[in-house]
């Protein structure tokens, strides 16, 4: 085993939907990221407890079971972004379930006490540091699904909220139940926000696509952005001067968006330049 991988052992989880679902593991102590970065996550699926108690009732029973024959017993890996601060002691993720997908279809039977490996070399630039022009005033964070992740982790980092005077959160789903983190969401100014002076004011703005909820928002990014909604509902306008803009998410939204955004005239991130950023490792 490479010395920059370590076993983790999965300390909770929790099921936002069928096809969402959130974990903490545990920290080594000598792990270090940078808000917004993701790392690569393992996981052996014949190891898992789910597994070892098929095999333990199958054999039991003198019977064969087809899921334990297909069982994989070898270590895959996949980028995740980090949903924890930097400063927290755990690691928390947020997962969705591809149904035949190698990796996700068997992190879906994680339980509490699972061992997972974990890559500590953090990898990404979807990082605040990245800006140094414009400078810090505006920041949008644009997100669907579990691109949330990177964007949460930002918003527990007490720089975040010191540097900027304005902060959007700008987060899609399909339906009103896959919005998760509503309570972190809701309770970040509060718990992060008062604790520097003059902190940034966050604007959380929903947006479900595919129901009616009370409160957000229907189109998509991109349509919400051209027609100048998104702006409307945040009451900031986007300046090149003064607007750092984050994408993460499924990668048409990200594509989309980005074209969008430049044809309003912000520009692409380039060498510490410009006002949007992105992260393709999906």
């Amino acid at each position: 085993m490479s010395d920059n991988i370590q076993k983790v052992t999965v300390l909770s989880k929790t099921t936002w939907t069928p096809n969402l679902f959130s974990f903490t593991v545990s920290r080594p102590d000598s792990f270090k990221f940078t808000a917004g970065q993701f790392v690569r996550l393992g996981v052996n699926p014949s190891q898992l407890n789910y597994y070892k108690q098929l095999s333990a009732v199958a054999e039991d029973e003198d019977e064969e079971d087809e899921d334990l024959n297909e069982t994989l017993d070898e270590d895959i890996f996949r980028a995740y972004s980090i949903v924890s601060s930097p400063f927290d002691e755990i690691l928390e993720f947020f997962s969705i379930v591809i149904p035949d997908g190698a990796f996700t279809s068997q992190l879906q039977h994680l339980e509490v006490g699972d061992e997972l490996l974990l890559n500590t070399m953090p990898f990404g630039f979807l990082t605040l540091a990245r800006y140094q022009k414009p400078l810090p005033k505006d920041l949008w964070l644009l997100a669907t699904g579990t691109g949330l992740a990177p964007f949460l982790s930002m918003l527990q980092d007490l720089k975040t909220w010191e540097d900027y005077e304005h902060i959007v959160l700008a987060y899609s789903a399909r339906s009103a139940e896959e919005l998760a983190y509503m309570d972190k969401i809701e309770s970040l100014q509060e718990d992060f926000g008062s604790l520097v002076d003059n902190p940034a004011n966050l604007i959380f703005i929903p947006i479900v696509t595919r129901e009616p909820v009370e409160g957000a928002l229907t189109e998509r990014l991109p349509k919400l952005l051209l027609d100048g909604t998104l702006q409307a509902r945040a009451g900031i306008d986007l300046d090149v001067d003064s607007t750092h803009v984050m994408l993460c998410g499924n990668p048409e939204m990200v594509e989309d968006t980005k074209e969008t955004l430049k044809r309003l005239g912000l520009v692409m991130n380039r060498r510490g330049e410009g006002n949007i950023a992105v992260e393709n490792y999906w």
